[in-house]
């Protein structure tokens, strides 16, 4: 299963994260849907019912869009179907955060989305699993590999991509800033899902939900759990499950394979409260005496990163208010990840 993931990237960012190509090869940086970049918050311990940044074909929501073009959008995490009679989303008695890709089209929750083509990429730095122990349950933070480029510049100066640039580059609609050649910073996990659209039956505003869409763990995370997201290796696997309209549902499903691809590291207890929220949640531990960092090659690049310099953009993670100032005490980042943290005073808004 997966209950808890971390996505710490502000949404220009993720935006710069989720640069493509489209058919003609020119790179193309997905833009936010209106008014969904200021529902998603940066959060390093995402809990079912947060919202997310997933991407998706702009067919969705715009049938004359170019069957290539991608949007991102932020969306709530379990997913309510359209058919859900109740007035209030939090009424579903069963829960749908996970969908085992085995069953999709035996549980009507699933179906319809699928033969719909309601197929997104859920977005996020790594997701958190629990493995099973004599004294409890032990976390673990599991991620993409990082390449050597992940390193303190995030992403390299306007000036600097267009002149070493490969390839010419291409605004999406409503963009004005100049798209980066590259995004060198954090990879993102690419996590297939499904999503629908629930309009509440007394009318109102639709809500946008998502459900990750699961397989049988590969070799290496069997140890820690029996299960693990879809996930979606490069840009070529994504471009098909968003491509609903070439892509049939039953070529789609081709993809949702157990993939040996992934690392991990073990973390602390923190995160198993999902009102905690720093980045000690995702600091490696020794297992062996639980007081001092033992990092990996990868966990030493994720490090690096997150103590790295940060846009101005960068959001406020979400804090429970009677959490905030055990939070700051956790808070060993330097520089401007601290000041990030530190910088809001203001209540944070819901994320439902």
């Amino acid at each position: 299963m997966c209950g808890r993931t971390a996505c710490t990237l502000a949404p220009d960012e993720v935006s710069r994260a989720c640069l493509y190509r489209n058919r003609t090869g020119r790179r193309r940086q997905p833009r936010w849907r209106d008014g969904d970049a200021d529902k998603y918050k940066p959060s390093y311990n995402k809990s079912p019912q947060s919202q997310s940044p997933v991407l998706l074909s702009q067919r969705h929501f715009d049938k004359n869009a170019p069957a290539d073009e991608c949007v991102l959008a932020s969306m709530r995490w379990g997913l309510v179907p359209a058919w859900f009679r109740e007035n209030d989303p939090n009424k579903m008695q069963y829960s749908t955060s996970n969908c085992r890709s085995e069953n999709m089209l035996s549980k009507k929750s699933y179906k319809g989305p699928m033969i719909k083509g309601q197929r997104c990429v859920i977005l996020a730095d790594g997701f958190y699993e629990w493995k099973r122990q004599d004294k409890g349950k032990q976390p673990f933070f599991i991620y993409f590999p990082q390449s050597e480029t992940v390193s303190e510049d995030k992403f390299k100066a306007s000036a600097d991509c267009k002149g070493n640039s490969d390839s010419p580059t291409e605004a999406s609609p409503d963009l004005t800033e100049e798209i980066p050649a590259e995004w060198t910073g954090w990879k993102l996990l690419t996590i297939a899902g499904l999503f629908d659209c629930w309009t509440p039956p007394s009318g109102g505003e639709p809500l946008y939900t998502y459900s990750v869409i699961t397989v049988n763990a590969s070799p290496n995370l069997k140890s820690i759990h029996h299960r693990m997201p879809a996930i979606l290796d490069g840009e070529e696997e994504v471009r098909k499950w968003l491509d609903f309209g070439e892509v049939k549902s039953v070529d789609a499903m081709k993809l949702l394979q157990s993939k040996d691809i992934l690392t991990f590291h073990p973390v602390s207890s923190l995160v198993n409260n999902s009102r905690n929220n720093s980045s000690d949640c995702v600091q490696p531990i020794d297992l062996n005496s639980k007081k001092e960092p033992k990092p990996t090659a990868g966990s030493k690049m994720m490090m690096s990163w997150l103590k790295s310099s940060t846009p101005t953009k960068r959001k406020e993670p979400e804090t429970n208010e009677k959490n905030e100032e055990s939070t700051k005490k956790l808070c060993k980042s330097p520089g401007a990840l601290k000041q990030w943290r530190q910088g809001a005073n203001k209540a944070p808004k819901s994320s439902v």
